[in-house]
């Protein structure tokens, strides 16, 4: 077997050139990717070509892609939403399955053949999500929480189905004996995994927390264990691709550190999705048949007809149990249409193995990116309408992400945590340190990296703050936090003498200045590590006059010298911001310099208690 270098760069280029487009456009990289491969490939102008290496280096592409995308899910997002994310994709799974079924089955398309078809029907991937909710702001709503719960379940079942189905046909199971052979074998790997996933690899994470471990050890240590389980698979009489994606669910946080399994990640989904998958993808391509559509154009129509009414309609009768109403059922199923990655994989693979023949895998391809091409038509339709409903429904989000673990960062962090969950996010070792030992959670990471913030659980949080002593970096992370993730509530600091055209990006953003007015976040920062600042506490009167007084003061905090921080009714603990009205009970809690009398020398924690009221 030789590898022919030139073919592979034009396959790569064609690859990167196909998926960015297809990404500009507001579709998920696959798409482009086996476009590209129909366009420039056999199917169309023969500029490319297939040979043995490259269907080697696509496989292998792909076992690290279901890897990465197993170290990527996180079960615990299945909580979200996740009764009426389940009824969802029951629905979005059954009725277009069993449509797609038996109109195979009617056609004389054979048992196997009608199988995958129908479960290819029942897929969902929400590859154009983030894109798309972002458009729609629609990203802290229940639709938007079931959506991304509703796909994770359909894909976990869909990729396990497929791999039973494709392991019982290659296995050639017909006899009795035979069937309960492999069915034997799957159970037990499937057992086995669980057993090594959930008992034994937390007891080598534990061994490993006390080292200090070569990231580049690491990720090959990660990469084999892929492999040990894909080639475990594989033994059972299951896919590869099965095994690679169950390692990355069991490689979680607990097994590695949080930093180490975000390192690892990152380099997985470099390696598979950046570089090897979109050859397999590319390479699909070249077994598409446009013959399809003039030897049975009623037949693909059929299919993409069913497979988008099957999935909306579906979707929306399962949904109706959880309460929440038919309209916003086919909103969600509306969001869940697409088809992507794993039906393509596996349609390939079938194809490959012999099981489904060049036409029925066309099919499959088209209803991908047919189907997929609704979701940014149907779903602003249908949210749309819920809008002018009145039916668009809030989802509950908690949790404070603070960009910074500088002094004043932490005093905001350490205020906000008796309320809600507080995230701290720097990229210094020494301020991250500081703050794991004031109790924070915290995450050593730029604030403006998206998968940063994601791991922070930006997707769920309320409140999001910039404190950093950099503008840049500040008006950035707010804004990739209010585009990115939806965050509602969003404060920047700015320093002083701070432009007005900088000061209006933050309208643009829709942020709220922090603490009222531009500050010196530096020279707060240098005093809290240097002791030289003290917590100070001031109540309010029930004299209205003093009342209003009080939020004068407040409000120019200035002219005091003080940093208020936050405001305490209630037994509540809310950031301070210009919008805060005092009342009686009112307390408000500040960063102060003192530099006279008792207060000239604090000692670190000191905490004063003003005596008097404002």
């Amino acid at each position: 077997m030789s590898l022919d270098v030139l073919n592979l760069l034009l396959v790569l280029l064609a690859a990167l050139a196909g998926g960015r487009v297809a990404v500009r456009l507001g579709y998920p990289a696959i798409l482009g990717e086996i476009s590209v491969g129909i366009l420039l490939g056999p199917p169309i102008l023969g500029l490319l070509g297939s040979d043995d290496a490259l269907s080697v280096l696509g496989k292998f592409g792909v076992v690290l892609l279901m890897l990465y995308i197993g170290l990527h899910l996180d079960p615990g997002d299945l909580g979200k939403a996740a009764k009426p994310a389940a009824w969802a994709a029951a629905g979005g799974f059954i009725v277009p399955a069993a449509l797609g079924f038996g109109l195979m089955m009617l056609v004389g398309e054979g048992l196997i053949a009608a199988t995958f078809v129908a479960v290819a029907m029942g897929v969902t991937s929400l590859a154009t999500k983030s894109r798309i909710l972002v458009d729609l702001g629609i990203l802290d709503t229940r639709i938007s929480h079931v959506l991304m719960a509703g796909a994770l379940f359909s894909d976990v079942v869909a990729l396990i189905v497929f791999a039973g189905v494709l392991g019982l046909a290659t296995a050639g199971a017909a006899a009795a004996g035979g069937l309960i052979a492999t069915v034997a074998k799957a159970t037990v790997f499937l057992l086995g995994s669980w057993l090594v996933g959930t008992k034994l690899f937390p007891l080598v994470g534990s061994r490993l927390a006390t080292r200090t471990i070569d990231p580049t050890v690491l990720f090959s240590g990660v990469v084999l264990v892929g492999l040990a389980f894909a080639a475990a698979a594989d033994a059972a009489g299951l896919h590869a691709i099965l095994g690679a994606f169950l390692a990355g669910l069991f490689i979680r946080e607990g097994v590695i550190g949080h930093q180490e399994h975000h390192d690892v990640e990152a380099k997985v989904h470099m390696a598979s999705v950046g570089l090897l998958a979109p050859i397999f993808f590319v390479t699909a391509g070249f077994d598409v048949s446009f013959a399809v559509f003039t030897e049975a154009p009623w037949l693909i129509a059929a299919v993409i007809v069913l497979a988008t009414v099957g999935k909306i309609v579906g979707t929306a009768l399962f949904y109706l149990p959880t309460g929440h109403g038919f309209r916003e059922g086919l909103a969600v199923g509306a969001g869940m249409n697409g088809r992507g990655a794993v039906e393509i994989i596996v349609a390939e693979l079938a194809l490959q193995a012999g099981l489904i023949n060049a036409t029925v895998f066309s099919i499959l391809v088209f209803m991908a990116i047919f189907t997929t091409a609704t979701v940014p038509v149907l779903l602003p339709m249908a949210i749309n309408w819920l809008r002018s409903m009145g039916e668009l429904a809030e989802s509950e989000r908690n949790g404070v992400i603070i960009v910074s673990a500088g002094g004043v960062g932490r005093a905001l962090g350490q205020l906000l945590a008796g309320q809600t969950h507080v995230t701290v996010i720097d990229t210094n070792p020494d301020h991250a340190r500081l703050a794991s030992s004031a109790g924070l959670e915290v995450i050593v990471g730029s604030g403006v990296d998206s998968e940063i913030l994601d791991d922070a659980g930006a997707m769920d949080a309320r409140l999001f703050i910039a404190a950093t002593p950099n503008s840049e970096v500040n008006l950035l992370a707010a804004r990739i936090a209010r585009q990115t993730f939806g965050v509602p509530d969003i404060h920047v600091a700015l320093p002083e003498n701070t432009p007005d055209s900088v000061m209006a990006m933050l309208g643009d953003i829709g942020a709220e200045l922090l603490f009222t007015r531009p500050v010196d976040i530096d020279s707060w920062d240098a005093d809290v590590e240097q002791s030289r600042t003290v917590e100070l506490t001031f109540g309010t009167s029930d004299d209205p006059d003093h009342v209003d007084e009080a939020e004068r003061q407040a409000q120019d905090a200035a002219s005091l010298g003080t940093l208020p921080l936050v405001v305490r009714h209630n037994g509540q603990t809310e950031l301070f911001d210009d919008k805060t009205e005092l009342t009686e009970d009112h307390t408000v809690i500040a960063l102060g310099r003192p530099a006279t009398g008792d207060l000239a020398s604090p000692k670190a924690g000191d905490r004063l208690s003003a005596s008097q009221t404002w």
